[in-house]
């Protein structure tokens, strides 16, 4: 075999290799009541942030720590752990997308999050003229 046909067929395998390895790592969508019966495995779970509940994003203490509670779109509540300081405008959110896994208290760990704030080209908004 010519050596440009081995260094070929390496490259392809390599590449096959992380195709599959990516498609193991990766998350899939599912509502809480999925990804607190699995704790460990990370999910993206869509919901809205339960604005009855608290908010707690101390910097003074831990700048890449906010807290809130979640509500899933089957409506069940979580406490959420999102470990980045608290984005602007979160509290006007529409809709978050968290990712991130259960633990074994019953909470979600996010390590990021998603989020569809209100659009400011509403129709209700529009200037006739």
């Amino acid at each position: 075999m010519k050596r440009s046909h081995i260094i070929a067929i390496t490259i392809i395998a390599v590449a096959i290799g992380a195709l599959v390895g990516s498609l193991y790592d990766s998350s899939t969508y599912a509502d809480l009541d999925q990804a607190l019966a699995n704790p460990g495995k990370e999910y993206h779970v869509v919901g809205v942030l339960d604005r009855s509940a608290e908010i707690v994003y101390e910097p003074s203490l831990n700048a890449s720590l906010t807290t809130f509670t979640m509500q899933d779109l089957q409506g069940k509540k979580c406490k959420v752990h999102l470990a980045k300081a608290k984005p602007q405008d979160f509290e006007r959110s529409e809709r978050l997308v968290l990712i991130g896994e259960a633990n074994a208290q019953g909470e979600f760990e996010a390590r990021d999050m998603l989020m569809k704030c209100p659009s400011k080209y509403n129709e209700d908004n529009r200037v006739e003229g």
